[in-house]
């Protein structure tokens, strides 16, 4: 099965948009192009049910029955149940909610384990409980390849060891992450497994209940939808949590984690996102099937087109002299985020020339100061960064190509 690349690109207005006419996207790691179904809800829900929800009259039971419909969906797909999805403004808030609500299942001395190749938004919150009695142990990446090492997390491990956490995907270096095999090491330590997928999750939602994490974390913006953070959290582990909401929210999991309130309108919209993803998979296949089984069969598609995408850039890059990559140099195990770092110009230069050949990119560090500071890379100016996804084009790759050449 091929991807129907134009039928994908037709449910995204960005595409047709006249003022982005020519310009090629290769920032989608910052945030990826809104699918046209989570546009039609939002608007729909800001026309006809911005009210408080849950009430009796119409508007209002509407209201509450799309929210309802988005953790529901949402967890259908990951293979998980509603009560265990939690939306909250962002990714970076919602760990540093977590980490105050964790803290009281802890004692002083206990430890966490970091890892160094995260987004400063996973590791920036659990290393502040260094302020609060708890020991952070930091687990390294490989000062050549960027890598994590589980012969090393093995090694890490102690009688005070409470939890890990680390990225599915690293959104600087590209590799992935063993999820799976981390979360059943952690587990025969006794130890949570706490997952960022904010760099993974845009290339295809993942199956949870397979993987095993106790908490895993991802950024709706950046899979197509509204600005929100969504985490699923087991539903053992939210009991033994301190409630970080009102009083009288105590035992309601749902709210226990969030207490701003949600956002009744974006989390409405989110069901989008799976209206996009049945839409993709009613079009490539007749079969149904589960929610979880569409999910999967479109992770396939999504990760072939994205490697047909990645082998000929990186064909490129390993070609050049000229040109630094960070982190693996092939397709295998890593997601289509290629940072690199020009040798003979500099590279705000480079930068510079790509924009006018209408190409977006990122250049930065992109909060993942750590793992360029275990690299030996500084952070300014830090890397290009050339991230996309399964709607990208081969003729936008040929785009790219032909601006580097001339660039670098």
């Amino acid at each position: 099965m091929t991807l129907d690349l134009k039928f994908v690109r037709s449910q995204f207005p960005a595409f047709s948009e006249p003022s982005l006419e020519g310009w090629a996207f290769f920032e989608n790691a910052g945030g990826s192009y809104p699918c046209i179904q989570i546009i039609n809800r939002l608007t729909d829900f800001y026309m006809k049910n911005k009210v408080q929800v849950n009430y009796p009259y119409p508007a209002s039971k509407l209201a509450g029955d799309l929210m309802e419909a988005s953790y529901k969906r949402m967890a259908d797909y990951l293979n998980v149940e509603a009560s265990e999805i939690h939306f909250g403004p962002s990714t970076t808030q919602n760990v540093y909610v977590l980490a105050n609500a964790m803290r009281p299942m802890w004692e002083d001395g206990d430890e966490i384990i970091v890892s160094c190749q995260d987004h400063e938004a996973n590791a920036g919150a659990w290393r502040k409980l260094a302020d609060k009695g708890i020991k952070i142990v930091e687990w390294h990446v490989n000062s050549t390849t960027g890598l994590l090492s589980i012969v090393e997390l093995e090694s890490l491990y102690s009688d005070r060891t409470k939890m890990v956490t680390y990225p599915h995907c690293s959104n600087i270096i590209g590799d992935i992450n063993p999820v799976k095999e981390i979360s059943q090491s952690a587990h025969k330590h006794g130890v949570l497994s706490v997952v960022d997928g904010v760099g993974y999750a845009p290339h295809g939602f993942p199956d949870l209940k397979d993987f095993g994490a106790d908490i895993y974390l991802f950024s709706l913006y950046k899979t197509f939808g509204p600005h929100l953070g969504l985490m699923y959290v087991n539903k053992e582990l939210i009991a033994k949590m301190e409630n970080q909401s009102h009083f009288f929210k105590e035992g309601i999991t749902r709210s226990m984690l969030t207490p701003a309130g949600p956002d009744h309108a974006q989390i409405a919209a989110a069901s989008g996102i799976l209206d996009y993803f049945d839409k993709v998979y009613s079009h490539h296949f007749e079969e149904e099937v589960s929610p979880a089984q569409r999910n999967s069969a479109l992770n396939s598609l999504f990760h072939e087109h994205e490697k047909a995408l990645m082998e000929p850039l990186l064909d490129f890059l390993r070609s050049r002299d000229d040109v630094q990559i960070i982190g693996p140099a092939s397709t295998e195990a890593r997601a289509p985020i290629v940072s690199i770092i020009p040798l003979n110009k500099k590279l705000k230069k480079v930068y510079a020339s790509l924009i006018k050949h209408k190409l977006m990119l990122g250049m930065g560090h992109f909060y993942a100061v750590r793992p360029l500071m275990d690299m030996n890379i500084p952070d300014q100016p830090g890397v290009l960064r050339i991230s996309f996804l399964h709607y990208t084009s081969m003729e936008e790759i040929d785009q790219l190509i032909e601006g580097l050449k001339v660039s670098l």
